[in-house]
């Protein structure tokens, strides 16, 4: 599964997480300011960016951009020297431009969060003065437009490269597979699993490890965000008066929601993978009874049917009351944010603006935490299929 694509799979994530925090600690440790070395303006790491697109090329975001092509330079030259595997081009340059964009659409996001106060600010100032200059509002709603039309651009071209990335892991599994076909071809459902099971699984990863990446990078981006916005929400209801009430607000809620759902779906990995089980049975049954007259008879169909049936009766149940808690849950969510922000808003010490910014940053944050619990049910899949693959690979490790 992983082999195949990467090189050296074990060793190349481990170097990979180890690089990332090299990085972060000289980027954060004094690194971002580094940039005067080569020209950059003096103080241009800890200048005001701009509420607008054009915070996208200014001094500190290039800097950034060239620190980072570096780095990847770097660590695609290491496996480049230590590995010879064929598809390291994709999965090393490739994953580094998805990283990179994922990145982008965080700092879009953070982009959109900082225009939320002049907007919101200057509607307020409409409201209560009784008027003003229609043209600010133009003027601001351009401002957005143009934030919008950069992230969106950049999204639609992640997603047309992902999904080349997504096949090249496919092909590689594919080829990786075929070249052993002897010894794999006498598993059950062996064709499936070589011809879907790769697909999905390329999928399922490539979308998880995006989400997963996407939350610690959004976690980066805005909990300090988060922490400077809590003193204008110095009391939230029930608990009263807490330092950083808003980050401590964002974790408990996530961290119960998370466990609440993993409690309640333990049982449908497990029953996934008996369902693609009986699936296989029951289609190896019919696919021999095209070319064997005596083979896929009414008697053995009833009752590989009748399995497949029962399996599908319990996995009904199970994610029956699966949903009701997620989707109870997510009702829930939905006015948490507010909830949390009333005291304060009785209280009178929030304006428009602020309130959607909190809103906007809060929701982010809360949104990272509850990673699991938004990718519970494709993490429940991927299991599955991994559990799956994993069978099939044994027979090649032996």
């Amino acid at each position: 599964m992983f082999k195949s694509f990467f090189p050296k799979p074990k060793w190349f994530f481990w170097s990979l997480i180890f690089w990332f925090i090299v990085n972060i600690a000289l980027w954060y440790s004094g690194g971002k300011e580094w940039g005067e070395f080569l020209g950059f303006p003096k103080g241009y790491a800890d200048a005001e960016l701009p509420v607008g697109v054009s915070r996208f090329w200014s001094p500190a975001f290039l800097w950034f951009y060239l620190w980072f092509f570096v780095a990847t330079a770097f660590f695609a030259g290491f496996w480049r020297v230590f590995s010879d595997n064929r598809w390291q081009r994709w999965s090393v340059w490739g994953s580094a431009f998805i990283l990179f964009n994922i990145w982008f659409g965080v700092q879009v996001s953070v982009a959109v969060n900082a225009w939320y106060v002049p907007f919101w600010d200057l509607i307020q100032s409409m409201l209560t003065n009784g008027g003003g200059n229609i043209m600010d509002l133009y003027k601001e709603t351009m401002v957005f437009l143009y934030i919008a039309m950069v992230g969106v651009t950049l999204a639609v071209i992640n997603a047309f490269f992902t999904s080349h990335y997504v096949f090249r892991w496919r092909t590689a599994m594919n080829e990786y597979y075929t070249a052993n076909w002897d010894q794999l071809r006498h598993i059950e459902g062996a064709s499936q699993r070589v011809q879907e099971d790769t697909m999905r699984f390329a999928t399922i990863m490539e979308d998880l490890g995006v989400e997963l990446v996407k939350a610690m990078m959004t976690l980066i981006a805005f909990l300090p965000l988060l922490f400077q916005l809590s003193k204008y929400v110095p009391v939230i209801p029930i608990i009263g008066e807490l330092n950083h009430s808003l980050v401590w607000a964002a974790i408990v809620w996530a961290l119960f929601g998370t466990i609440l759902l993993m409690v309640v779906g333990i049982k449908l990995p497990g029953l996934q993978f008996n369902n693609q089980k009986v699936e296989a049975a029951y289609r190896k049954e019919l696919i021999y009874g095209e070319d064997h007259a005596d083979r896929a008879q009414p008697a053995t169909l009833k009752e590989l049917f009748s399995r497949v049936r029962k399996n599908y009766f319990r996995l009904y149940f199970h994610y029956a009351y699966f949903n009701l808690t997620a989707t109870w849950y997510g009702q829930l969510d939905v006015l948490y944010n507010l909830v949390v922000l009333f005291p304060s808003i009785a209280a009178g010490k929030l304006t428009l603006g602020l309130i959607n910014q909190i809103g906007g940053v809060f929701g982010k944050v809360r949104d990272s935490f509850q990673y699991l619990i938004n990718s519970w049910k494709t993490i429940i899949e991927l299991l599955s299929i991994h559990k799956r693959l994993k069978a099939f690979e044994s027979i090649l490790d032996k």
